[in-house]
């Protein structure tokens, strides 16, 4: 019988284009969060060999250019074993939206096709594995809230943000997130200096940023006077801290310009009353951030209403990530022991 596991998404509350590094990748500050919507997908080991990868959706790869069958390759050779592998992905999360989907249906074929055999790779080895096939696995690999570093791939587990109401708006639009990082070093070209590209107003950038995250997360401690309030609602503060401290997602000043129709999404996400609303990595998802159901409810319905796929979800903490996985059994958990970043 097939391993069923759910793939959850994410949204980048907040990112940071910095300079470009001499391996071509884009040095890069995120905040990660893992959200409720999820994708299923079904893994199953037999005798034989080869990996073989079936989804209802087209636009999904088949071949070895999937990030399922390169995990499922890597930890096949990682644990010396050889079969055949199915993999079965049903889409509820779309293509190239920005949710990190296809990468959270690799890090699940890992954890799936371990359950499967059995056996489990060392942390380190799971570790290496998902930052060699894709900058947004090893997120995936800790669930809930996560500062992202480097190109993205070095992740660090940061306290739970308490659980907001999200709605995730979904327009029909797929955006490459190639395209979109070739149109931003459009706009900011790199400068050449000695023996590598460097950009010191990206640098700088970066470092904004790093004190905006540091000061917002720093302030959720206190009420607005900047006093500890024992009745002080922390959700609701942390939503109006974030506009306030000017973390933004850099890729709409490229995507929303190519693509006025997503633009038009996040104002109405903010027409709808979210506290805080943004594109998700680069996009075409966008997010709004809600302090209540009712409220996030009634903007996905009208977002639907108008032709925008949008549903209510909600934030999702690490504890719950890990223990909800597997629809049936809640025992399998990622090794505490694990070595980040």
């Amino acid at each position: 019988m097939a391993t069923a596991i759910r793939s959850y998404a994410k949204i980048n509350i907040g990112l940071k284009i910095g300079p470009k590094r001499e391996d071509g990748f884009h040095e890069l500050r995120t905040i990660y969060q893992t959200i409720e919507l999820a994708d299923m997908v079904r893994v199953d080991f037999q005798r034989g060999v080869g990996i073989d990868i079936n989804c209802k959706d087209n636009r999904v790869p088949s071949d070895e250019s999937n990030t399922c069958w390169r995990v499922a390759d890597r930890v096949l050779k990682a644990l010396k074993t050889r079969g055949k592998v199915k993999i079965t992905i049903e889409k509820n999360l779309p293509v190239q939206g920005g949710l990190g989907a296809a990468s959270s249906n690799a890090v699940a074929t890992m954890i799936a096709l371990e359950k499967e055999l059995k056996r489990q790779l060392s942390a380190e080895d799971r570790l290496r594995i998902a930052a060699e096939v894709g900058s947004d696995l090893p997120l995936f690999l800790m669930g809930g809230t996560v500062l992202g570093t480097g190109r993205g791939e070095q992740v660090f587990p940061l306290q739970d943000l308490p659980s907001f109401h999200c709605v995730v708006a979904t327009p029909d639009v797929g955006v490459s997130t190639p395209v979109a990082f070739a149109e931003w070093d459009k706009k900011w070209p790199a400068k050449l200096s000695r023996h590598h590209l460097t950009d010191p107003d990206s640098s700088d950038r970066i470092n904004t940023f790093s004190r905006s995250v540091y000061e917002w997360l720093n302030g959720s401690n206190f009420s607005a006077t900047g006093v500890p309030s024992q009745g002080w609602d922390r959700a609701e503060a942390l939503l109006l801290d974030l506009v306030r401290t000017g973390i933004e997602n850099d890729f709409e000043s490229v995507v929303f310009p190519k693509y006025p129709a997503i633009r038009e999404v996040k104002r109405a996400l903010e027409r709808s009353g979210a506290k805080y609303v943004s594109l998700s990595g680069s996009g075409s998802a966008v997010y709004g951030l809600f302090t209540d159901q009712e409220t996030a409810t009634q903007a996905a319905r009208q977002l639907s209403e108008n032709d925008v796929p949008a549903q209510a979800t909600v934030t999702l903490p690490r504890a719950r990530y890990w223990s909800e996985l597997f629809p049936a059994a809640k025992t399998y958990e990622m090794g505490r022991d694990a070595k980040i970043g």
